[in-house]
């Protein structure tokens, strides 16, 4: 480990809480050099929904390779983009009733939400972007000036413009319409709020702290846009493929978004990939006019074909989810519950849940307690306050329990041990 510490970057951000060397992973496992085996509440930041190393995703991708399948593609037509093409539009588009053109982009979420952002400020000819307080779309120089953590801001090294912040859903708690706000700063012409190209918004707020907008909010959202004539970008990157309840996560409200974009899980393997959706009177590119040497992982349309196939043409997976999403609720009220004095609070949606804690520092050491015990889980929030649980979809209810009495273990361990110090 010394070696790795020496000569990697001081940039690196897991590897400090989990210090430690991993050479082995299975579904909601991950094993070290040394044999010792961590459960997983992390899923490569929500990256492998369905599990390390899926056997039906694996047997796919390694037939594909032993086949000579086209590992590089640019932009090329091949058996493997049309093959995810068609299973994307038959599985998840038309039974939700959503007309789409697909874009490829370079293969991470950051890449798809530049793609957006300069889209949209082609279709609208503005270049005003509406993004919300603690929301996050990536770190790329367009990506972060959406993004509202001060400390990704900062590493920007330069002026990030022409996007304003406005209160996301709650943020002034439940009393306060948001999206009436707005509305009211739009239609006021000395407001000093500029008409953007679009509005940029996450459905549950990930590294934002588990923030998860209601139905009305966003079905509001969605008239204002169409109200003022600015386009709906809806970030599903962390939130999307199954995370939420839903295969989007903005299928509750009963919304569509003129552009979505996809990653993370889209792949199914951890394989990098991107998608932008937009409606098709919204796809007035250029040839070329943005592109990348990655747009379109052949691997990844492999394995996210077989995802989609093998979960997703019925509802026997996500009603699992569902199953597993209720679970996991209840054992984190639980949590809440039994400590009533102001230390936590429920957040999230779906398995995208968490606990706030009273502050960062508290949060910290129950994670550090956690891994201690063989639970590998992060925080996130504006302070890194929320214990954060992002375990792969596909996890066993033996393997989600054991880790949440771990979990719970560890909250009543540091919990002890303040008050032991102060008696």
């Amino acid at each position: 480990m010394e070696f790795l510490r020496s000569n990697e970057s001081q940039v690196r951000v897991y590897s400090r809480a989990f210090p430690t060397i991993f050479n082995r992973a299975k579904n909601a496992h991950l094993y070290t050099d040394d044999g010792k085996e961590y459960l997983d509440f992390l899923a490569g930041a929500g990256s492998l929904n369905y599990g390390h190393n899926n056997d039906v995703l694996k047997k796919a991708l390694l037939e594909y390779i032993e086949n000579d399948g086209v590992s590089q593609g640019l932009d090329l037509w091949t058996t493997a983009k049309h093959d995810f093409m068609t299973a994307y539009k038959k599985h998840i588009l038309d039974p939700r009733g959503l007309d789409y053109k697909m874009q490829f982009t370079g293969p991470t979420g950051t890449n798809c939400v530049e793609a957006a952002l300069k889209l949209a400020r082609k279709v609208k000819g503005r270049d005003g972007i509406i993004s919300f307080t603690n929301g996050f779309h990536g770190v790329s120089l367009g990506a972060v000036a959406t993004t509202g953590n001060k400390n990704h801001r900062g590493g920007a090294g330069v002026p990030l413009s022409s996007v304003e912040f406005m209160p996301y859903c709650g943020y002034y708690g439940d009393a306060v319409d948001t999206v009436q706000m707005m509305d009211k700063l739009l239609s006021d012409n000395s407001s000093g709020s500029d008409l953007p190209a679009a509005v940029i918004v996450e459905a549950v707020q990930g590294e934002g702290g588990l923030n998860a907008a209601s139905a009305k909010w966003l079905k509001d959202l969605e008239t204002l846009c169409k109200k003022h004539d600015i386009l709906l970008i809806l970030d599903d990157i962390q939130a999307g493929n199954g995370r939420s309840g839903d295969f989007f996560s903005f299928e509750a409200a009963g919304i569509v978004p003129d552009i979505v974009t996809v990653s993370k899980s889209l792949s199914g393997y951890g394989l990098p990939m991107a998608l932008v959706l937009l409606k098709p009177e919204l796809d007035i590119w250029n040839p070329g006019e943005h592109n990348g040497t990655f747009r379109g992982n052949n691997m990844a349309f492999i394995t996210a074909k077989t995802a989609i196939e093998t979960y997703w043409q019925d509802d026997i997976f996500i009603n699992d989810v569902r199953q597993k999403s209720d679970l996991l609720g209840k054992r984190l009220k639980a949590i809440c519950d039994q400590h009533g004095s102001g230390l936590f609070k429920l957040k999230g949606r779906g398995m995208m849940r968490g606990i706030a804690c009273s502050s960062g520092e508290l949060a910290d050491r129950i994670t550090a307690r956690a891994y201690e015990k063989g639970l590998i889980i992060e925080t996130a929030g504006p302070d890194d306050e929320v214990v954060k649980c992002l375990m792969p979809l596909t996890i066993s209810a033996a393997d989600l329990n054991k880790g949440l009495d771990l979990l719970t273990d560890s909250v009543n361990e540091v919990l002890n041990e303040d008050m032991s110090a102060a008696s």
